[in-house]
């Protein structure tokens, strides 16, 4: 398992209020990986992201010294999330400057051959190989229930004025709804996972075409750079893994 990943604050915001985390453990076949979009005001976008993606990982680690078989990962990352909804909603609670804020949160445990995957907001996580990409995730905002609606289609939904808005969070509330998916690897496939600041100016098929280059490790570089060139209005982050 190989895996890359990178941030950037964009060409518009001052400020990075995305975070990401990528653990590689060497000899066990196993990866551990989360981005977060951090919301708030000032400095609380940045303290959300943070404190999301650290936790997360953490009680990952700390929970894999007790799982004994794949089918326990998916309850493993349903309780890593919860535990790190539950210390961005502490610190809101207690810390004015930082009521209010939340982050979006997308993760991934890789074991082997099996994959769990747990979103919340609008990072997203696709599945790439050589036959094309598939979103895994789906975008917990108001455009993608729009779409499930019948209101808009995908492709006015690329330009509606709302597009940004989500309606789930990691923080904002004392309990989360996440979804998790399940899903096997092949040798050679590639878990992609990034934020809106990717996803809202690059398409999938454009995604796809940067991931098949045989240097897999230029691929988040060379799509954040893309993104720049495109005018980056909001921070891109990109973590890649390879099987």
């Amino acid at each position: 398992m190989n895996g890359w990943g990178m941030t950037d604050r964009g060409a518009v915001r001052s400020q990075n209020q995305d975070s990401f985390a990528l653990e590689l453990v060497p000899g066990r076949d196993i990866a551990l990986c989360v981005v977060c979009d951090g919301m708030g005001g000032a400095n609380a976008g940045n303290v959300a992201s943070s404190i999301a993606a650290e936790g997360f990982m953490d009680y990952v680690k700390n929970g894999l010294l007790k799982v004994s078989e794949t089918a326990e990962l998916s309850v493993l990352i349903r309780q890593a999330a919860s535990y790190a909804n539950s210390m961005v909603y502490e610190v809101a609670s207690v810390e004015k400057e930082c009521i209010g804020m939340g982050t979006t949160l997308v993760g991934a445990i890789v074991v082997g051959d099996y994959a769990s995957v747990i979103n919340v907001g609008d990072s997203r996580a696709y599945l790439i190989n050589q036959e094309g990409i598939h979103r895994i995730t789906k975008d917990h905002s108001l455009v993608e229930d729009m779409i499930d609606r019948g209101a808009i289609t995908r492709e006015e939904a690329v330009r509606h004025p709302d597009k940004n808005l989500i309606t789930r969070a990691l923080g904002v509330d004392s309990r989360i709804l996440c979804d998790v998916f399940e899903l096997k690897l092949n040798k050679g496939d590639s878990l992609l996972l990034c934020t809106d600041g990717l996803s809202n100016i690059v398409d999938d098929e454009t995604i796809w075409k940067y991931a098949q280059d045989t240097d897999k490790g230029s691929c988040c570089r060379r799509l954040v750079e893309l993104g720049l060139k495109l005018g980056a209005p909001d921070n891109i982050t990109v973590v890649l893994l390879e099987k």
